[in-house]
């Protein structure tokens, strides 16, 4: 078995892992890099293997940064089959084509305003293709990949129909196998269940984002967001929550529903101003089937009045949106993307990153260049749109609604997979930053693992 690796190698987007195997050609994940897009877009263009020699995709989830160039796949040629759960597929329809219109309007955008031809990476039809193509399965469901190739997926808890991949390659009585963990998420967040980690790993390739950090509990972050939503409100602000239109956004729903409920937080209008958001929280309610049922608020109510109360509107209509920017008082506004990189919410902070009385609230990783980022940072002026805009708006970090396990709860995964692994060789470090990664890395490395931290193109035979 060859892997190669062709994306999130020391940084954490652009996920893509080239498996051969019996003489095929299996993508793990097929991701879009992300940051500045003079950066990025060479690196997006480049495919991870020629097209006509990849026989299957295997997908952990719906996020861009791990399915955002399968259309570009597709629309280079790729007609065979993309393996991801079932809530992962539903997912994979909303956020793929959000996913083309944003390359259209870059492309658009350039055109007009820079004089400066553009080709989008792919468009709506691609998207609309690329769905086609995806075959659903079940988690703990081992299915052929290839002749001799299986494949089995187990719950990641990263976000709704997140997986870990056992990748099993036969060769007669003899199987060896390799647990790729896709995007880990932490225990104890409420709807997703917790990760289940996989058994009988030789080798384990396995994500590193908060490697060289913990969080703080989740329950120190519900405490923490009602008393930012209070403060705020006090001043006469506004809540700007730059979140991801899946997982984060739901998340903060629910705790915002029970925090209502419980008269936790004033009586003030909460806005999802993201149609992504929208939609996706639409599919979170088709697949309520796979929430985690030791909720007490999951089990008392269904799957739609979880993400429906009174306070709380949804916008998905443009002229809504830009009504927002007319109202007057304190509200919560939810708005993607949650690296603010493109989407309503740079709208948003460009209106009000400039007001004291307003907070911008994050609540997820931001990645290198990205203006979430220099947010965090702190920087005097942000730049949206290409106008300089002073940054006097509060910043609060929430840690504790990261959607990706901290290093404590990675440790304690690969623990668990290596107590059920005997025969357990090497831990592959991809999708993190390099100070996580050295972090880990070391952390693991006393606990007498054998660790690799591959560069970009990377060739690893596996025994």
């Amino acid at each position: 078995m060859q892997l190669t690796v062709q994306g999130a190698a020391r940084e954490v987007t652009g996920s893509c892992h080239v498996v051969q195997a019996h003489g095929k050609t299996i993508l793990l994940d097929c991701g879009l890099f992300q940051g500045r897009r003079a950066e990025v877009q060479e690196k997006n263009l480049r495919l991870p293997a020629p097209v006509d020699q990849i026989d299957a995709v295997i997908l952990s989830h719906a996020h861009i940064d791990h399915a955002g160039r399968l259309p570009f796949l597709v629309r280079s040629g790729y007609a065979k089959t993309i393996h991801a759960t079932r809530a992962t597929r539903d997912l994979c329809e909303p956020m793929l084509a959000d996913s083309a219109h944003i390359q259209e309007e870059a492309a658009e955008h350039l055109a007009w305003h820079k004089r400066e031809h553009f080709e989008p990476l792919y468009g709506t039809r691609d998207a609309v293709r690329t769905i086609e193509h995806i075959a659903p399965h079940g988690y703990d469901e081992r299915f052929e990949v290839a002749p001799g190739v299986f494949a089995t997926f187990s719950e990641a808890g990263h976000i709704l129909g997140s997986a870990s991949i056992t990748l099993e390659v036969v060769n007669g009585a003899t199987a060896k196998r390799l647990v790729f963990s896709g995007d880990l998420g932490r225990t104890g967040l409420p709807i997703i269940r917790d990760p289940k980690p996989p058994s009988g790993a030789d080798w384990v390739l396995m994500e590193s984002t908060y490697g060289n950090r913990d969080h703080g509990s989740t329950e120190s972050a519900r405490t923490d967001l009602a008393r930012v939503v209070r403060e705020t409100a006090a001043r006469g602000g506004r809540v700007l929550v730059p979140a991801f239109a899946v997982g984060r956004t739901q998340e903060l729903v629910y705790d915002l529903h029970q925090m209502a409920d419980a008269g936790e937080i004033p009586r003030l209008p909460i806005y999802i101003d993201s149609p992504l958001a929208t939609r996706a929280t639409e599919v979170f309610e088709r697949n309520a089937d796979v929430f985690d049922q030791t909720e007490g608020f999951v089990r008392s109510h269904n799957g739609t009045s979880l993400f429906q109360f009174p306070l709380l509107q949804y916008t998905p209509d443009r002229e809504d949106s830009k009504a927002l920017a007319r109202a007057t008082g304190p509200m919560v506004i939810i708005s993607a993307s949650g690296m603010c990189e493109s989407g309503r919410i740079v709208h948003h902070l460009q209106q009000g990153a400039g007001n004291p009385r307003n907070t911008i609230l994050i609540v997820g990783f931001q990645a290198e260049h990205t203006l979430g980022r220099r947010i965090v940072e702190r920087r005097d002026v942000i730049k949206t749109f290409g106008v300089d805009v002073p940054l006097r708006a509060q910043v609060a970090v929430l840690n504790g609604y990261s959607a990706h396990a901290d290093r404590t709860e990675l440790g304690n995964w690969l623990h668990a997979v290596r107590a059920q692994s005997p025969r357990l060789k090497d831990v592959f470090l991809v999708h993190g930053e390099p100070d996580a990664q050295d972090a880990f890395a070391q952390r693991l490395r006393e606990r007498d693992y054998r660790v690799h931290m591959p560069t970009m193109g990377a060739h690893i035979t596996l025994g």
